[in-house]
This record gives structure tokens, sequence and C-alpha cells, in this order.
């Protein structure tokens, strides 16, 4: 039976994080969120129906242009361009984004399963990282069946990144807190974006609306877990792990978020993008560098309610120009957040 999927609005229908988690309100939340995944989850090959003739991939189809909201979508260059290349890049970009999504969920996954192994039995935190590592095997199989079907020899993440996952996944077992801080640098600027596209309402491929809707959906539990998981072990560090953790948030956050918003060098090659369009779309125009501060909004707020946000890595935030004012409460939409900026 096919899952319905929630309203954008009523996403938040998850536990309410305390800043000063104890055990057992950490351990309850834990158990919320594997109820949840036991009684709401989507399975890549029944809750979306690949054969339907809506989700076939047509050259012509003008849903695959790019909305505003895109950081290439909204630019002046993209607009310029004839309306066949403008589909191609669409497409191009939505796969590489989709591929991006499977190399970031596979390095989760072999994550979870190195942090589970050492979990002692009853611990509440196996069983929930269970269910999410079977959400992300589903969202692997349908993202990269959406790159498969659209057909474009994408890279997906910067061959650094590639190249170094098994490093990245195995410091789930030697360094989770800044391996669990660095899910969320994959996961806040991914579901950002995507909610912001699925709040617009402009018309997209059906294929990545349904996507991007399951993805949204599960994602909202994932993000939930992590950020109990900060606010509740960044309790237990030393002064001086508190220090190093403080100054290595944004370090990862930055990275992460270049790695799965800025597209790979391939694209600008293939569909000759100015190199100076490319600096300006990714962070050098100003409209730029409020997207890209408004992507982790939520994870600033994360920091200064886990104690993480000190006077030093305050600067290393402004320095990496992803700082800000954090949002007053998760996910909060985009545009109340520059209204309130700008009436502040």
């Amino acid at each position: 039976m096919t899952n319905t999927l929630p309203d954008l609005d009523t996403l938040p229908e998850l536990p309410e994080i305390d800043a000063q988690m104890t055990r057992e309100e950490y351990h309850e939340t834990l158990r919320g969120l594997s109820q949840a995944s036991a009684e709401r989850y989507f399975n890549a090959f029944v809750d979306i129906d690949w054969s339907h003739p809506d989700f076939s991939i047509e050259p012509d189809d003008e849903r695959w242009v790019l909305p505003e909201i895109d950081a290439i979508g909204g630019s002046d260059w993209y607009k310029s361009q004839p309306l066949a290349k403008q589909i191609r890049i669409g497409q191009w970009r939505q796969a590489n984004i989709m591929k991006v999504g499977v190399q970031f969920e596979n390095l989760l996954i072999r994550g979870i399963m190195v942090y589970a192994f050492k979990s002692p039995n009853g611990n509440p935190e196996f069983r929930y990282l269970m269910h999410e590592a079977t959400e992300e095997c589903h969202h692997n199989q349908m993202f990269q069946e959406g790159v498969n079907r659209i057909g474009a020899e994408v890279p997906g993440m910067p061959w650094i990144l590639r190249k170094t996952g098994t490093v990245i996944a195995s410091s789930a077992g030697w360094g989770p807190m800044a391996f669990f801080i660095a899910v969320l640098a994959g996961e806040e600027p991914i579901d950002h974006t995507q909610k912001a596209i699925l709040r617009a309402g402009d018309a997209m491929h059906p294929m990545i609306q349904r996507i991007m809707q399951i993805h949204v959906a599960e994602e909202a539990r994932h993000i939930s877990f992590a950020h109990a998981y900060v606010k509740r072990h960044a309790q237990r560090l030393s002064w001086l792990e508190r220090q190093w953790i403080s100054l290595l948030y944004p370090v990862i956050m930055r990275i992460a978020g270049d790695a799965i918003l800025v597209p790979p060098k391939q694209m600008a090659r293939e569909f000759d993008i100015p190199t100076s369009v490319m600096k300006e779309l990714y962070w050098d125009a100003p409209e730029s560098r409020e997207r890209l501060s408004e992507v982790f909004a939520d994870v600033r707020m994360l920091a200064e309610e886990a104690g993480l946000m000190t006077p030093l890595s305050r600067r290393v935030w402004k320095l990496l120009r992803i700082d800000g004012r954090p949002n007053r409460y998760r996910s909060e939409p985009a545009t109340v957040f520059s209204a309130d900026a700008d009436a502040a």
C-alpha cells in the first residue's frame, strides 16, 4: 500500500528536543523516532510508480528548466540560453544532485554500521539507526534510479570526498561527534533546498517532485536524530573537546555544503558556463552569500543550543561566510528568515 506524504508545514510532528537533554529524555526521543519510522516509511520501488507515463524523460520537457530558487536557474546567464540547453542543464543538474545524495548516504550507511557495531545491548540508538540505515538504502535506490533514467554521466561529489569516503565513514567509530556533525552537514543543505523548491510550487518533472517529497518526509526524522545526538553528547565533552569540536563544526559544514550545493567543474565544461558566472553564483554575489547563510541557519541554532558556539568559533563561521542569525525553530522558511532579518 502506498504511503501518503505529509504536507511540508506538518512535517515537524517530531519530538521537541530540549537543549539540555537527560539520558531518559534522549532515549524517549529515540523511541519516538523509531516508532515513527515503523509507522510511516517509503519503499523506492513501491511508492514510486517508475512505469507511469508522466515519469518518462523527454528532451523537450520544459519542466526540467531549473527553478528560480536554484542559483543557476535564477541567473541571467541561464535565462539567456536557448530553451533546449536550459532543459539539458536542468536534467544534468538534477542528476548530479541525486548522485551526490547516493554517495553521501552511502557514507552515512557505512558510518552508521561502524557506530552501531559498538553499541551495547539495550541502547535505543541501535534500533533507531537500523531504521535510518534502511530508509537511506531506499533513498540510494530511488536517487540512483533517477540518475539512470535521466542518463547523464554525472560525477556527484568532488573527487577528494569520493577518495576519502572510507576514512569519513570510519570516523563514526573513533570520532562519532564529528561524524554526526558531518551527517548534518550533508543532510541540512539538501533538505533546506528541497523544501524551498517544494514550497515555491514551481512546475517540475513529476519524478523529481516525488523523489523530493519522499526524501523530505523521511529526512525530517534523520535530522531530528542528529540534532538530538549532538545536543545529548555535547554535554559529555570535556572543555578541550568542546573547544576543538566547536572549531571543527563550521569547517565541516562549509566543506560538505560546497560539495552538495556547488556543481562540479564537469558541468561548467559540459555546458560552457563561464568561470565568472560560476564564481558569481558560488558565492561572490550578495544574494548568493545570503543563500549560503540561510542554508546553515538550523545548524547555527543547534550549535548555540549545544554550547558549541564559542567566541572563537563565531569567527570561524564568519570567516567561512556561513555566519548569520540562527533560526528560531527547526526548518524556519527562508522567506520568514529574510523578512525578519530585514525588519531587524
